[in-house]
C-alpha cells in the first residue's frame, strides 16, 4: 500500500521507480536549536511579514570575457561587497557578496553571471578577492566567524594558519580580513585550480595587520605548479589564476568560494554563480531541448526558455541583513556541543530564494523549458513538485518534471517523475510542458522536504511548513510569442553516459559522530577489519592514496542518524548500489554520471569512480555546517609505482610530481 509518507518520499511519478528512501524523513531529535541569541540588536524579520510572488524571478545574465581567441576564454572574477534587493522592494535591501566581472562594475550580483563554456575549449580565469572597502582597507565577514574551528585563520600567522585559534571567539567571532578560494563544483581540474580549501588568499587591501598570514598552506605550492607550465608567470597578490579544460561531458557545474572552515558562510552570503558547460559528443544538437539556441536578439547570449534556478534558504533582520545563527563556544556567551560549527548541527532559514530574491514569480509562455536546478541549500534537502496551490499538503503534482540530466550531464533516458529530490550542492536538469495550460494559469514550484535534518523516523515526517519554506517559486502562464521546435521530453534519445569497467579497488569508508571530547560531531573515516567506523579529522594522514588511472569503488557507511550528502572533488562516479546489503541498484534518476550523492542513515551506498588526474584533492559532506566541522579529508593520486602513503590535510602532506603541460 502507497502510503503518504511513502508518497511524500518517493519522488515517482508514472513508472519511475521510488527516489528518496523513507530515510529522508526527519529524526526529531535530530531537530536544529532554536535561533541563538543575536550579538546584533536588529530584531529578526518574520518569514511571513515577507510578501511572496511580487519580485520578477532574476536569470543570471552571461558572465563576459575579457578576451577570447584560438586558444581560449578569459576572465578576470571578482567577489565584492554590494546591496541587492533580495528581499521585495518594500522591504530594505540586503548586503550581500557576489562574483562578477571585474571589468564590467555592473555585473556584480547574487547568484553571479554564468559563466558559458565549451567542451574541450579552456577556459582561463583570474579570481580576485576584492572584498575591500572604497579606499583598499579590508571588509570584515558579513557573518560571525567562529575561529575555534579548524579553518584558514590568518591571525595565527605562517605558523598558525590552517588551525583553530587559541583565543576564545566572541559573539561577534573573527574581524579581520577574509580569505577565500574558489572551487568549480563538478569540474575535471587539475590540482592547482581545484580550489582546495587550505590555498586561500586574502585581499590585497592596505591595512592587513602585521604578522597576518596573507596566503593558505598550499597556496604557494600550486602557484609555483602554475608557473612551471605558464613559463614563469606568477598569480598576482589577492588572486590565484586558474585553468579549466573542460574536457568532461556538457553539464551544469556551479562555482563557489571553498575555504576551509568559511565555506559555510561566504556561500550564504552570496559568493555562487553557475558554469554551463556545453558542446562536445555529449550533447545534443541545437533546438532538440528549450532554449538550445540562445536570443539572436539578444547581444548577451540569453536563452529565454532555458532558465538556471538556484534555489537557496535564508533568515534576514529587519533591516535587511542576512541573519546566520551563531551561539559561540562554551565561555562565549552561548552553548557549543562540539557538533557543528558556531554550534549548530545545521542551518534553516525561513525563507526561501531563488536566483537572489525571496519567493520570486516567473511568467511562462505556453511552451516546454528547461530548468538547471540547483540546490545551494546549506543543510536543506529539497522535495520539490509543481502544483496549483501553494499550501494543500500532500502537494498534488499537476505538471511532471521530464528529468534529462544529473551532476554529470545526460541520463541514458528522460525520467518522468511528479517529485524531485534535490541533494545539497546537486543539479538536476529537467524539461517541463507549459503547452496545455490556458493563460492565466497560476502554479507554485512547491517543496515538501524536510524543515530540519533528514534522517529516520518512524512518525510521519514534519513537511517544510507550507506557508514559508514550503513554497518556491511562482508560475504564471502567458501566450506563446512565437514556435516551440523543441522536442516533446518523452521522445527526446539521449547520448547514453559512459560506463566504468571493473573496480581495481574497493575502499570501505565510514560516516559517524566522533565520540571524543574534543569532536564529537560527524566525521568521515575508515571501516577498519572488523566493520567499525575509524573517525578522522581533517588533518590527519591521508588513508585514501589512489593509484593514477584506476577504477576504484567507494563503500560509504552511514553510521549516524541522518542522511549526508557526499561530494568527490575532480571526478564523477557511477551509483552502483544501495541498501544495508548494498545490493539496491539505483533508480532510473541516478543512472547517469554523479559529482554529489545522498548517503542514508544505517545503510551502505556504493560509487565508482576513475581517478585519471595526480593530484591533492577532498572528499566531505556537502551540508556546509558540517563541512567546516571538519567532515571532510584529502585524498591523493598517485602515479603508477609511487608509495601509496600521503601526509596530513593541511601539512606535511607530499603531492605526486606535476604531470607535463598540455
Amino acid at each position: 500500500m502507497v502510503t503518504r509518507r511513502r508518497l511524500l518520499l518517493a519522488g515517482a511519478a508514472g513508472s519511475a521507480a521510488a527516489l528518496v528512501p523513507a530515510e529522508w524523513a526527519v529524526a526529531r531529535s535530530l531537530a536544529p536549536p532554536g535561533p541563538a541569541t543575536a550579538p546584533a540588536a536588529v530584531p529578526l524579520l518574520a518569514a511571513g511579514a515577507v510578501p511572496k510572488y511580487v519580485t520578477p524571478l532574476a536569470v543570471p545574465q552571461v558572465m563576459p570575457p575579457v578576451a577570447t581567441g584560438a586558444g581560449g576564454d578569459e576572465y578576470t572574477i571578482g567577489l565584492r561587497q554590494i546591496r541587492q534587493q533580495v528581499l521585495p522592494a518594500s522591504l530594505p535591501a540586503t548586503a550581500v557578496w557576489a562574483f562578477g566581472s571585474a571589468a564590467h562594475p555592473g555585473t556584480f550580483r547574487w547568484p553571479a553571471p554564468t559563466v558559458e563554456a565549451r567542451v574541450d575549449r579552456p577556459v582561463r580565469i583570474t579570481w580576485r578577492n576584492q572584498l575591500v572597502d572604497a579606499d583598499g582597507r579590508h571588509l570584515p565577514h558579513l557573518l560571525p566567524v567562529d575561529p575555534t574551528l579548524h579553518w584558514a585563520n590568518p591571525a595565527g600567522g605562517t605558523e598558525g594558519r590552517d588551525s583553530r585559534s587559541a583565543a576564545r571567539a566572541t559573539p561577534q567571532g573573527y574581524a579581520g580580513p577574509v580569505p577565500i578560494v574558489v572551487h568549480l563544483h563538478g569540474g575535471h581540474n587539475r590540482e592547482e585550480f581545484d580550489g582546495y580549501p587550505d590555498a586561500w588568499y586574502l585581499p590585497d587591501a592596505r591595512d592587513i595587520p602585521a604578522g597576518y598570514a596573507r596566503i593558505g598552506t598550499s597556496y604557494q605550492e600550486f602557484e609555483a605548479r602554475f608557473t612551471e607550465r605558464a613559463g614563469g608567470a606568477r598569480w598576482s597578490p589577492g588572486a590565484a589564476r586558474f585553468e579549466y579544460g573542460n574536457d568532461q561531458r556538457a553539464t551544469a557545474l556551479w562555482y563557489h568560494d571553498h575555504c576551509l572552515g568559511l565555506t559555510r558562510l561566504s556561500i550564504y552570503a552570496g559568493a555562487a554563480g553557475f558554469y554551463l558547460l556545453r558542446g562536445g559528443d555529449a550533447d545534443l544538437p541545437p533546438g532538440v531541448l528549450p532554449g538550445s539556441v540562445p536570443d539572436p536578439d539578444d547581444p548577451a547570449g540569453a536563452r529565454p526558455h532555458e532558465i538556471p534556478l538556484l534555489i537557496q534558504d535564508r533568515s534576514f533582520r529587519a533591516d535587511g541583513h542576512l541573519h546566520y545563527p551563531y551561539a559561540g563556544p562554551e565561555g562565549a556567551g552561548g552553548s557549543r556541543d562540539g557538533t557543528s560549527a558556531g554550534g549548530h548541527p545545521m542551518v534553516f532559514g525561513d525563507t526561501m530564494v531563488v536566483n537572489g530574491a525571496t519567493w520570486p514569480v516567473l511568467p511562462v509562455q505556453r511552451r516546454r523549458y528547461r530548468f538547471r536546478l540547483l540546490n545551494g541549500c546549506n543543510s536543506r534537502f529539497l522535495l520539490v513538485s509543481i502544483a496549483a496551490h501553494p499550501t494543500a499538503r500532500p502537494a498534488r503534482p499537476v505538471l511532471p518534471f521530464w528529468q534529462v540530466g544529473s551532476d554529470g550531464g545526460f541520463l541514458p533516458a528522460p525520467v518522468e517523475q511528479g517529485r524531485l529530490p534535490l541533494t545539497i550542492g546537486s543539479r538536476v536538469d529537467v524539461v517541463v510542458d507549459f503547452s496545455d495550460l490556458p493563460v492565466g494559469t497560476e502554479l507554485y514550484l512547491v517543496n515538501e522536504g524536510p524543515d530540519g535534518p533528514a534522517g529516520h523516523s518512524g512518525q510521519e515526517p514534519p513537511v517544510a511548513d507550507p506557508r514559508t519554506t514550503g513554497q518556491i517559486l511562482k508560475f504564471v502562464v502567458v501566450e506563446r510569442t512565437g514556435p516551440d521546435r523543441s522536442v516533446p521530453p518523452e521522445q527526446v534519445t539521449l547520448p547514453a553516459p559512459p560506463r566504468l569497467g571493473p573496480a581495481d579497488r574497493v575502499r570501505r569508508l565510514s560516516l559517524q559522530h566522533a565520540g571524543t571530547a574534543g569532536h564529537s560531531g560527524p566525521l568521515l573515516g575508515v571501516v577498519d577489519e572488523r566493520g567499525r567506523g575509524v573517525p578522522l579529522p581533517w588533518d590527519a594522514p591521508v588513508t585514501e592514496v589512489v593509484g593514477l588511472g584506476t577504477t576504484e569503488v567507494w563503500e560509504l557507511h552511514n553510521f549516524t542518524g541522518e542522511t549526508h550528502p557526499i561530494h568527490l572533488h575532480q571526478v564523477q562516479f557511477e551509483v552502483v548500489g544501495r541498501g544495508r546489503s548494498h545490493n539496491q541498484p539505483p533508480g532510473p534518476a541516478e543512472r547517469g554520471l554523479h559529482d554529489t550523492v545522498a548517503v542514508f542513515p544505517g545503510s551502505v551506498t556504493r560509487i565508482k569512480a576513475r581517478f585519471d588526474l595526480p593530484g591533492r584533492y577532498a572528499w566531505h559532506c556537502h551540508i556546509l555546517e558540517h563541512e567546516d566541522d571538519e567532515m571532510m579529508r584529502p585524498y591523493v593520486v598517485v602515479p603508477a609505482g609511487a608509495p601509496q602513503t600521503g601526509g596530513g590535510g593541511t601539512a606535511g602532506h607530499t603531492s605526486p610530481p606535476a604531470p607535463p603541460g598540455p
